[in-house]
């Protein structure tokens, strides 16, 4: 059975302590909602929730997001990746779940709401080498802003095929050096195209 495709650890964003007012953006209102709390097939210490729909379909996009607020009213930031059926799943470290004090299979209440201003994302390392070589490119990226970055990312690590990644930062520097600034025409959900999944539970 093939393994569910999940961004590679260099997007993710560790989880941490913020203080207890946090800096939502204006006139964004928080989602409340519950969701159980799973244990991933593949093991680990982490654990993971998937969103209710209603509750995604309040975020601004079906893409990756960096949302920050509570759960179980343990203070966090993290990103939301696509489960592909139009919702998202949150990865819950073990220092998250010990903060909220919730144990796996516990029903846990969240409040979020999308950051103000998106983080800078870590560039893998196939797609830093190349554009470390094409001035034209880097100069571009430079310039663009944090979600235009994401989303350049997003496009190159969401193929299932080994090859298809490697024309895809080949053709993404190719692009940033003709001075395209957005990957554009691609399914940021997962949905048409099936390569995202939340991770599989365990039995």
């Amino acid at each position: 059975m093939q393994r569910p495709r999940r961004p590679p650890q260099s997007l993710r964003l560790s989880s941490f302590p913020r203080p207890k007012h946090l800096s939502m953006p204006d006139n964004v209102p928080t989602i409340r909602c519950k969701a159980k709390l799973l244990r991933p097939a593949e093991g680990g210490s982490w654990s993971f929730l998937i969103l209710p729909k209603d509750a995604s379909a309040q975020l601004p996009s079906r893409s990756m997001m960096t949302v920050e607020g509570t759960i179980g009213g343990f203070p966090f930031q993290a990103t939301l990746d696509p489960d592909g059926e139009k919702s998202h799943w949150l990865k819950v470290t073990e220092p998250m779940r010990k903060g909220a004090g919730v144990e796996v299979g516990d029903v846990v209440t969240l409040e979020i709401a999308p950051v103000a201003e998106e983080p800078e994302p870590e560039l893998p390392a196939d797609f830093q080498m190349a554009l470390s070589t094409d001035a034209k490119a880097r100069a571009v990226w430079a310039d663009i802003t944090a979600i235009a970055r994401r989303d350049w990312i997003h496009w190159i690590v969401s193929p299932k095929r080994p090859e298809t990644r490697v024309r895809r930062v080949e053709t993404a520097c190719s692009m940033l050096a003709a001075g395209k600034r957005r990957a554009c025409c691609f399914d940021r959900s997962g949905f048409y195209s099936k390569s995202l999944s939340a991770p599989k539970a365990e039995d």
